[in-house]
């Protein structure tokens, strides 16, 4: 078994947890912080999160805007395409329904592409992302989210693998086709199932 990454709290058992993907294992404590690019320092006073493309109504909330929508909670698993879980996470925001709701999706949308502060993107079929099965999150465990994990509002798609949970969401365009974000036209897979260890092109 490959050793786990410095600063990695890693809790082996001879019995495999139900709620585990293949080849996954469990992580106590915090989880880990990775990411492709610089942490930026956004205030929320300056954040704003587009809804566009193939929508009747574009719209650009603003953080007290957006706060505004009913909020909602997920706890449950979150899985890192580097083999890392953590069971019992707990994230505060909005669903994606509710800002969908509003901003009105066409008929011929079928596709999401999720844009961030530092250029990053991420594409998502839209059955991943509706039916309460994503949010724009801010708040862990009852406090902010700190800027190492997203902060202040990341994607949180958490039945995908975490890359696909894209951290300081700016955006959300609604397309007819899919458009490969950041990962996945550097190797990844395109859809990201952990129970079907979809990590990368070719699995």
């Amino acid at each position: 078994m490959a050793r786990p990454t410095r600063g990695f709290v890693w809790r082996e058992s001879r019995v495999r947890a139900s709620w585990l993907p293949p080849g996954q294992h469990d992580i106590e404590g915090a989880w880990p912080v990775l990411t492709a690019e610089a942490t930026p320092d956004i205030r929320t006073e300056e954040w704003t999160l587009a809804v566009e493309g193939l929508v009747e109504e574009p719209r650009m909330w603003t953080w007290d805007e957006i706060h505004v929508l009913p909020q909602s909670t997920y706890s449950g698993d979150i899985h890192c395409v580097t083999s890392w879980s953590k069971h019992d996470v707990a994230f505060r925001g909005v669903s994606i329904d509710a800002l969908f709701d509003h901003s009105r999706v066409l008929p011929e949308a079928t596709h999401v592409v999720g844009s961030c502060h530092t250029g990053y993107t991420t594409n998502l079929p839209l059955a991943d992302v509706t039916g309460g099965r994503a949010w724009v999150a801010f708040e862990y465990r009852g406090e902010p989210l700190p800027a190492a994990h997203g902060g202040p509002a990341r994607l949180l798609v958490p039945h995908l693998y975490f890359w696909k949970s894209a951290k300081w969401l700016t955006g959300l365009r609604l397309l007819d086709h899919d458009e490969p974000g950041f990962w996945e036209r550097n190797g990844y897979h395109n859809h990201g199932d952990p129970w079907l260890e979809e990590r990368y092109q070719g699995d």
